[in-house]
């Protein structure tokens, strides 16, 4: 079990590092689009769309690792007002439902993936992306966040953390 949990920690790490290279080469891209539109006088026409499309898979390939390091909005009162087998169970409830709600959303995802591959689909602007190049960061980034779900769920229920990350009645990590 503790292979299977550090490999998807490390995978998380590593999604967090692509996620994060890809806002940097967007930032860049944007920079690039700023340049060549207003100093060149050229008109551009992949930026747009590449930027867009590497924020939407930053967002979807690095939830992995905000939810490993706990970067996500955390509202606290709930769990600072409960014993520790209240946050134990609120821990596992919550967990569970967020698992199943990315299952959900993993299963939706690829199958509108699987679509534009089969249909060929392709952005409408003059770039024509192959759209299941970039649609692809939801399946993946999701099946991943699931995986880190599940490390999470065993983690609290093995003793191996604490619920949210609480060390004892009323202190936060």
């Amino acid at each position: 079990m503790d292979r299977f949990i550090e490999g998807v920690k490390t995978i998380s790490r590593l999604c967090g590092i692509f996620a994060a290279g890809l806002i940097g080469v967007s930032v860049i891209v944007v920079c690039d689009m700023v340049f060549e539109r207003y100093v060149l006088n050229l008109t551009t026409i992949w930026q747009a769309d590449f930027v867009t499309y590497s924020l939407i898979a930053a967002t979807f390939v690095g939830s992995p690792y905000v939810l490993m390091t706990r970067g996500h909005v955390n509202v606290d009162v709930v769990p600072l007002h409960l014993g520790m087998r209240g946050r134990y169970w609120l821990a596992v409830i919550t967990s569970i439902v967020a698992m199943a709600f990315c299952i959900a959303l993993a299963i939706l995802t690829v199958l509108y993936w699987h679509e534009a591959w089969v249909n060929n689909w392709r952005s409408n602007t003059i770039w024509r992306a192959r759209l299941w190049i970039p649609y692809s960061a939801m399946p993946i980034g999701l099946v991943l966040l699931t995986l880190q779900y599940v490390v999470e769920l065993v983690c609290v229920v093995t003793g191996r953390e604490r619920p949210f990350g609480l060390k004892d009645e009323g202190n936060a990590a």
